[in-house]
């Protein structure tokens, strides 16, 4: 009687797991992505609301192209458990991020101390990576002209808080999860 090599050999390995992008793995998705002109000319360009189309994202990430019609914004938000990056392919969008560490769960009203607000303009080109629980908005203030951007997400997007500020004083009012945005 003979025994089949196949039989008898152990089965291959496992391959290796695939690590997690990283914030610059990110950067550079979103860079490549708002640098291809027909994909952000194709996005759908909604008068008054945003639109958006997803996308596949490196290493199993969370991924968007959205389009801001002038005088749109995200209100203060943060992503959560996730790290991200994002680029503005056309037209131009602000940030106001919040130059702290907040509690990341356990609270409903924070007061602020001075120093923590920091602003960016982001023309096209630009952007940005962040860590977890980056508190931020994310506003198209031009009067009259559209952008886009790219944002990118890992792990997917698990929820998001949703803050409300008045001055100093930074509130949460809504906690989002994915079964929420369908």
């Amino acid at each position: 009687m003979s025994v089949s090599p196949a039989a008898s050999s152990p089965p291959p390995p496992a391959p290796p797991p695939v690590p997690a992008p990283t914030r610059a793995d990110l950067l550079r998705f979103v860079r490549r992505v708002a640098a291809d002109a027909a994909l952000v000319a194709s996005l759908p360009l909604d008068p008054e609301c945003r639109t958006w189309v997803r996308l596949d994202g490196p290493g199993g990430s969370e991924a968007w192209l959205i389009g801001w019609p002038p005088g749109t914004g995200t209100g203060w938000h943060d992503h959560a458990d996730s790290v991200g990056a994002f680029m503005t392919a056309s037209g131009v969008l602000k940030e106001n991020s919040l130059a702290a560490r907040l509690p990341s769960d356990g609270w409903r009203t924070l007061e602020l101390t001075d120093g923590v607000d920091r602003e960016r303009r982001l023309p096209a080109g630009q952007g940005r990576a962040f860590g977890r629980h980056h508190v931020h908005e994310v506003l198209n203030d031009s009067p009259d002209r559209h952008a886009v951007s790219v944002h990118a997400y890992c792990p997917p997007l698990p929820r998001i808080r949703r803050y409300s500020r008045s001055g100093r004083i930074l509130r949460l009012e809504q906690v989002e999860r994915p079964e929420d945005w369908r």
